[in-house]
């Protein structure tokens, strides 16, 4: 059985699931969400990190768990899982398309952008309830 989103109108404007060009080498890339793992570490900032298959290879996005503390204090509103991920996917294409420091492994997204990449992303959707399902691949472990 195929997977549909929920809304056919905005996989187009969707992040799970997209291409973008590097800005440097012109080369096209497939980018594909993962997984979101939480993160909890006791000498790093704790952090959801958001994995995609960039062109092959692995790319974590981490976002602070405090942007879901001020989404909430914002908004009265929480993060979702399908939110995050549609965020730190939106942030990774405007990171690919800007020459952005290509070719990393992990990116690390500030409280504020995460806010501002979730703004963007309830703009472009118009609610959580209209975002794409992630749908959960057998292929997100790790790389050996």
């Amino acid at each position: 059985m195929r997977w549909e989103p929920k809304c056919s109108t905005l996989k187009a404007a969707m992040y799970e699931d997209f291409h973008a060009t590097d800005r440097w080498s012109g080369e096209p890339l497939h980018c594909r969400w993962k997984a979101n793992i939480v993160a909890i570490a006791t000498r790093h900032a704790d952090a959801v990190d958001i994995r995609f298959d960039v062109g092959g290879r692995p790319v974590w996005i981490a976002m602070p768990y405090l942007a879901w503390v001020e989404q909430k204090k914002r908004t009265n509103h929480t993060i979702t899982d399908s939110l995050a991920a549609q965020a730190a996917g939106r942030y990774l294409k405007k990171a690919i398309e800007s020459g952005y420091d290509y070719g990393r492994e992990m990116y690390t997204m500030t409280i504020e952008e995460v806010l501002e990449q979730v703004d963007a992303v309830l703009h472009e959707a118009g609610h959580t309830s209209k975002l794409p399902y992630l749908v959960p691949s057998d292929d997100a472990q790790p790389q050996s």
